[in-house]
């Protein structure tokens, strides 16, 4: 279901659109045929973009699945977490430099479980199970936020989020003047 690259893109909410910070409902099998459709264009939408990761909720879609690839030497490595749920974490915490593809160009130091196990359903329905540490566990972490209304921001000090998000509407005005 992953391997058609080169659909059409999906576009990318950007931050604050209410859809970002509203939590997503668990797929069921009635919405097979939508995710057959939403999968190969959220991921052309994340190589587009580029990023490693992008959540159905980014794209305007309120259902709990993402995308995830952090392909290495060029090597796809795709992965679709549908219904994720963390099943375990690490008291140990680590801190990394964390961006959104819903808020472009911003980054922030977010500190974060360094170890996750991940339950969830692949694609095609069948349930998995996933011990992650470092890039990937960030990832998924950051990730299964969206699927709850929770931005990368909301882990850090009100103060730097705000300057965030000032910003990000800074940049979005002058792009949007920029097509004017």
């Amino acid at each position: 279901m992953t391997e058609n690259y080169e659909a059409a893109p999906i576009p990318i909410l950007i931050a604050p659109h209410p859809l970002l910070k509203a939590r997503a409902r668990k797929v069921i099998a009635a919405d097979a045929d939508a995710m057959r459709v939403l999968i190969p264009r959220m991921f052309a939408a994340m190589y587009h973009a580029p990023g490693i990761g992008l959540a159905a909720p980014q794209v305007g879609v309120g259902l709990r699945m993402a995308v995830i690839d952090l392909a290495t030497n060029d090597i796809r490595a795709p992965l679709v977490i549908v219904n994720p749920e963390i099943m375990a974490a690490s008291a140990d915490l680590r801190v990394h430099e964390e961006g959104c593809l819903s808020l472009p160009h911003q980054f922030a130091d977010v500190s974060r479980p360094a170890r996750i196990k991940v339950r969830f359903e692949d694609a095609q329905g069948v349930r998995q199970e996933i011990e992650a540490d470092g890039l990937l566990a960030t990832c998924l972490q950051h990730e299964i936020d969206h699927l709850d209304g929770i931005l990368f921001v909301d882990h850090i000090s009100a103060l730097k989020r705000n300057m965030i998000m000032r910003k990000l509407a800074k940049e979005q005005r002058i792009k949007a003047g920029d097509k004017a």
